[in-house]
């Protein structure tokens, strides 16, 4: 009877788990939010999943519409079936945002400013960090001054590309050559990226990229072995056990990140054990050159001289029930459900510690 008692009087901690958004990665973080919602420990947690709509309004939405197949189709419904939450009362329900979103508007500093404003903690790292990682190029520019390797890159912008094409496409074919990779600056999800092989395939890349951003880069292809890295953690943040990964293609597609059957992740990594050593102690230093908090993923290249090369950072990866980084948590020991926890924690660590936002 005590037992139920203390069970029942228990305070669980509100987590509004924030899932859709306006990006391209929408369905992801969908997948994302789900399994968050499904995998939380209900006996510290009491899980509030909130959909954010293609207007960036905010809903508490029941399970049935958490269930349906896209963020289209619980759209249909919300007027009728959840309900509305204004920016302002969203404090009033929740301690604390996990955020499920991906990609722009969600992981680049914008929900994480709202945030900060409502003075509502939040998972991931702080608005300065999210922005830097969502920017392809402002990363790898910091990066460099960190003396970690990078690909080489050159940045395009739209007015460059309407006024100069010509000189920009001598100066692809001088600095980087072929084959180069063209992708826009701050999306993911390998949306927009392509594999060019000649100058005559630049054009239509560069043009493609640009629906997307108006800065586009164009990179050198590497050659080797594709490494994630998953770290944690907040002042001492420890990187977890590194995968590799095994695309369809030449280049990574959005189908090999999230579906099952398509490309392969192994965990960890065929590597020696030195050069995991490595890999994880460059998966830290750049989580420590970027300020990231809680937790984020470090995509890498290992070179086939061995130099290992940084991608980019994924300050909110994806948590999909396929999700890299669930598997590098069972590797290291840890359940869906402790790694839920832990980054649950660190949110609550950093916030009540920081002075200023985050």
């Amino acid at each position: 009877m005590n037992e139920q008692l203390d069970e029942q009087t228990v305070q669980r901690t509100r987590v509004g788990i924030v899932m859709g958004g306006l990006s391209s990665e929408k369905e992801v973080s969908l997948e994302s939010g789900r399994n968050i919602f499904s995998k939380i420990d209900r006996r510290k947690y009491e899980p509030i999943p909130i959909f954010m709509d293609s207007r960036a309004a905010l809903w508490e939405i029941p399970v049935k519409l958490l269930m349906r197949n896209s963020t289209s189709d619980i759209e249909e419904d919300l007027a009728e079936e959840a309900k509305p939450i204004s920016y302002e009362t969203l404090k009033t329900g929740v301690d604390v945002v996990f955020l499920g979103l991906h990609g722009k508007y969600g992981e680049d500093g914008c929900m994480q400013g709202l945030l900060e404003l409502l003075g509502i903690p939040y998972t991931g790292s702080g608005v300065l960090a999210s922005a830097i990682g969502m920017d392809k190029y402002v990363c790898r520019r910091i990066l460099e001054i960190a003396r970690i390797d990078v690909p080489r890159t050159i940045p395009i912008s739209r007015r460059r590309w309407d006024m100069e094409k010509s000189s920009v496409e001598q100066e692809i074919v001088g600095e980087i050559g072929f084959p180069c990779v063209v992708k826009p600056c701050r999306e993911g999800c390998s949306t927009a990226v392509k594999k060019v092989v000649a100058a005559e395939g630049i054009s239509d890349a560069v043009e493609n990229a640009f629906q997307w951003d108006n800065l586009v880069l164009v990179e050198e292809f590497l050659t080797g072995m594709e490494i994630t890295c998953g770290v944690l953690g907040v002042d001492a943040p420890e990187a977890l056990i590194p995968s590799e990964t095994i695309p369809t293609d030449d280049v990574l597609s959005l189908q090999d990140k999230f579906l099952y059957g398509q490309g392969e992740n192994k965990t960890p990594a065929r590597l020696p054990a030195e050069q995991i050593e490595k890999i994880q102690e460059r998966a830290v230093a750049t989580f420590r050159a970027l300020n990231l908090k809680g937790y984020a993923r470090i995509d890498m290249f290992v070179r086939t001289d061995g130099r290992i090369a940084v991608l980019e950072p994924n300050t909110l990866p994806g948590m999909t029930p396929s999700t890299v980084l669930f598997h590098q948590a069972a590797a290291s020991g840890m359940t869906q459900t402790d790694l839920i926890d832990r980054i649950i924690q660190f949110a609550l660590e950093v916030h009540a510690g920081k002075r200023g936002p985050l």
